[in-house]
């Protein structure tokens, strides 16, 4: 799994080495922000747990007003769960790979939309550990704003369609803000 991860690390930087002359098509960048972050579709009492993910960013430009944005984040996601009035929080740090179609909507606003895959690496809480799903899957919307040549704004919603514990009706959902910079 880590040499996985690493191998599209690798490649992604040595596709942005190789294109440098084609700066116009595609660009790397990184990002960073906080999660606020919670369970959706169950009768249990949950409250959302703020944290963080950061990572990198290729935007390979497909037509004038359209790009493929896949991403590369290690985010942290979860919730602080009330569990017959004794509360726990439950923090799951995953890869996440995005895989959005950015549409631009201006010179400077754009809508991303996509899948996301996400692939467990930690858990931290403060129950008995193990019973938590390795892999989550999730479609992501939000809007990104460029600020001046290299520097974006985003917001970003990530609904997860699968279950992050086993035998528990719930889904990961996270609200996301990021700052970035496009090399």
């Amino acid at each position: 799994m880590k040499k996985s991860i690493l191998f599209v690390i690798i490649t992604l930087l040595s596709v942005q080495v190789t294109t440098a002359q084609k700066s116009e098509l595609m660009k790397l960048g990184l990002k960073a922000g906080i999660n606020y972050a919670n369970y959706t579709g169950s009768d249990v009492n949950t409250d959302a747990i703020t944290n963080f993910h950061a990572g990198i960013v290729l935007e390979i430009k497909v037509l004038k007003n359209f790009s493929f944005q896949p991403e590369l984040l290690y985010s942290t996601q979860g919730a602080e769960v009330d569990n017959l009035g004794e509360q726990f929080k439950n923090e799951l740090g995953y890869i996440s790979i995005p895989l959005l179609a950015k549409f631009n909507l201006n010179d400077n606003l754009s809508l991303e939309l996509g899948p996301q895959a996400s692939f467990l690496l930690s858990e931290r809480n403060e129950v008995e550990a193990g019973d938590s799903n390795t892999f989550d899957f999730a479609v992501a919307g939000g809007l990104s704003y460029k600020l001046g040549k290299h520097f974006f704004v985003q917001g970003r919603y990530g609904l997860g369609l699968t279950e992050p514990k086993r035998d528990a009706d719930v889904k990961n959902s996270v609200l996301q803000a990021s700052i970035g910079y496009m090399f």
